[in-house]
């Protein structure tokens, strides 16, 4: 009875103890994004004098007007969509066929490609040899540009690979019994079981796309090409915000910093609305697939 109790109240600490923590870290990662989106909605004023917290002071709207009135706010916001939503696809596609032959024990060459993958996982050729290739494949300046080079991580497809080998291989031995091929055992059996595995990883690649954006600065050159990124580091790093607003003489300088502030909340947000919708296949994915059974 004593021991039960000494157990209980070591697991009482221990909860406690990761509460607190965790906590800590909703409130280090929470902050940030609460005084962006409350110094996008305040008053200059408040904003230079530094008076502004997590709530807004002065509520003001003038900042947003001026960034959705840019020209390529929203070209670039559709090509981020776009990237996004192609970008994940294709790299879902591509790291699928790759994950499923790796996990399955007797494909010829399986120990062989793995270690090619952890190697690639590891190394890679940099940024030079990658834009000789991009440019010597007619990829420069054109969306495939930023789709196909980044296209499979060699880490995501480790995990996808693991994530498969959970599945019990009676499951694809029935499914050969009953006449089914690689490919229909692939899509009938294994991805409906896979789901949340495939979210998890779905996940990454989209959050990779949507803040990804030093591959457009290399490979594009049309600007009717790039992603909201481009236009958030114009904004925010070269303060690039004189086509925002009026001149400066009529306080165009009042406002650069609100400026900011609601285009990194206009580029953020609409990536994290998805997690709420994908939480319960995220934490099972990441659970399972991180493990090697």
């Amino acid at each position: 009875m004593g021991r039960i109790m000494k157990e209980t109240k070591g697991r009482i600490l221990f909860q406690c103890m990761n509460y607190t923590i965790l906590t800590i870290c909703m409130i280090v990662a929470l902050y940030p994004v609460l005084y962006v989106l409350a110094a996008s909605l305040s008053s200059y004023a408040f904003l230079a004098q530094g008076k502004v917290g997590i709530i807004p002071m002065g509520f003001n709207l003038e900042a947003y007007k001026r960034v959705l009135a840019y020209p390529m706010i929203g070209r670039s916001y559709l090509n981020t969509v776009t990237y996004t939503v192609a970008g994940t696809a294709i790299s879902l596609l591509m790291s699928t066929l790759g994950a499923y032959p790796l996990s399955r024990k007797h494909f010829p060459g399986r120990d062989f490609l793995t270690k090619v993958v952890v190697i690639a996982m590891l190394f890679s050729a940099g940024m030079i040899p990658t834009f000789l290739v991009v440019r010597g494949l007619g990829l420069y300046n054109t969306v495939w540009a930023i789709l196909l080079p980044t296209a499979v991580s060699s880490f995501n497809l480790i995990i996808l690979k693991n994530f498969f080998e959970q599945i019990p291989v009676e499951m694809e031995e029935s499914a050969a019994l009953d006449g089914c091929n690689h490919l229909q055992t692939l899509l009938i059996i294994i991805l409906p079981l896979a789901i949340p595995g495939l979210v998890t990883i779905g996940l990454f690649y989209a959050v990779y796309q949507w803040n990804s954006y030093f591959p457009a600065m290399l490979y594009l050159r049309d600007r009717k090409l790039v992603p909201i990124q481009i236009i958030l580091r114009d904004i925010v790093i070269q303060n690039q915000t004189n086509d925002l607003a009026i001149d400066m003489a009529n306080g165009a300088d009042q406002v650069s910093e609100s400026i900011k502030y609601a285009t990194i909340m206009v580029a953020t947000i609409p990536i994290m609305l998805v997690y709420p919708f994908v939480q319960k296949y995220f934490i099972k994915g990441v659970m399972i697939g991180s493990v090697k059974g």
